[in-house]
């Protein structure tokens, strides 16, 4: 299969650190190639894949040490070189949230568009109703239940490579918080959490666009006894950080569309301890690959008996789950049906 997978200018594909999008997008695109099918990537200049690449700018918006006054226009020149290509592909697959929309309905190619987000904000409501033709798939169940009326023709979740991250079964003494330092995430309550279990704590997060003052709110505690703030880590940082880890704490307060960092974890064996919002529920297997908590009091008690958790049987989920290549070959099965719809 001719296949083009088109991601945002943002961050590189894969991203260097933080960059849940892009670094499934890697992932995604890696597989396939892998799979013998001709893939074609429409990303920023510096990203580093076995597929034929179509940098549109050297480096990505976020990398780049020159200021961007409008990425706007670079994005535009994104969809003008994809529709320049259009007819070498049988299919091809946008993560580039919804601007494309217009231009889709007069494109005779077979598509497909992966929101990675929340889709249940008020706006999205007239503009999915206008555009209820264009086909999606969603990155878990709870994600496309946020909006009910999107054309949604698939649910594929998020996998990883199996050799990213290894089994660790003599974890450290320590738990660890990972992703983005934002007041849907509850590094609030990864905080009080640790506090009362008596654990450290070392946070592995990107400050949120937009979300500064919370972090200076926030700062004064990561500078008290047993925390650690570690900023952004590399994958074989992350394989380290995660491995040793007692627990990833996840307590999002919001409706999380997946939770990459989950499997993360689930990969080196480390139990995931979250609240149970968005697709919580659906990604963490309770008692197997985490425990699904209702707040800071449950939390703790979880972690006073987390010495007794099977971390191999952890990974063995994992694997049977979230792996790079179950989510190809979901991914394949998608573009199946979403051609066979086209050319009726």
């Amino acid at each position: 299969m001719r296949i083009a997978q088109v991601a945002s200018l943002y961050e590189p594909v894969p991203p260097p650190r933080y960059g849940g999008t892009e670094r499934i997008i890697s992932y995604l695109t890696e597989e396939l190639v892998k799979a013998g099918h001709q893939v074609s990537l429409f990303a920023s200049g510096d990203s580093i894949t076995t597929s034929r690449l179509h940098p549109i700018i050297p480096r990505a918006l976020w990398e780049d040490s020159q200021p961007c006054a409008n990425p706007l226009v670079y994005h535009i020149l994104l969809l003008e070189e994809v529709f320049k290509h259009k007819d070498q592909f049988d299919i091809i697959h946008f993560h580039t949230d919804f601007f494309h929309f217009p231009i889709l309905r007069r494109l005779d190619v077979p598509h497909l568009t992966t929101p990675h987000g929340r889709m249940d904000f008020p706006e999205y409501i007239p503009f999915f109703r206008e555009f209820r033709d264009i086909p999606l798939s969603s990155i878990s169940y709870a994600q496309k239940q946020g909006l009910a009326l999107g054309n949604w023709v698939g649910t594929v979740h998020h996998g990883l490579p199996l050799s990213l991250y290894q089994l660790n079964e003599n974890p450290s003494d320590y738990v660890v918080f990972l992703g983005r330092i934002s007041p849907e995430k509850g590094v609030d309550d990864a905080l009080a959490i640790a506090r009362m279990a008596g654990l450290k704590l070392k946070i592995a997060a990107r400050v949120g666009l937009g979300d500064d003052a919370y972090f200076e709110k926030l700062l004064p505690e990561f500078k008290k006894k047993n925390i650690e703030y570690l900023g952004e880590v590399t994958d074989k940082e992350k394989n380290e950080l995660l491995g040793g880890a007692l627990a990833l704490l996840f307590p999002v307060c919001w409706p999380e569309p997946f939770g990459l960092s989950m499997i993360e974890a689930m990969a080196c064996g480390t139990p995931v301890i979250a609240y149970p919002h968005g697709s919580i529920p659906e990604v963490v297997d309770h008692g197997v690959t985490g425990f699904i908590v209702k707040g800071v009091e449950e939390a703790v008690d979880v972690l006073r008996q987390i010495h007794s958790f099977d971390r191999k049987r952890c990974r063995q989920r994992f694997e049977q789950r979230f792996s790079a290549q179950k989510m190809a070959e979901a991914y394949i099965s998608l573009y199946q049906k979403v051609i066979a719809q086209k050319r009726k």
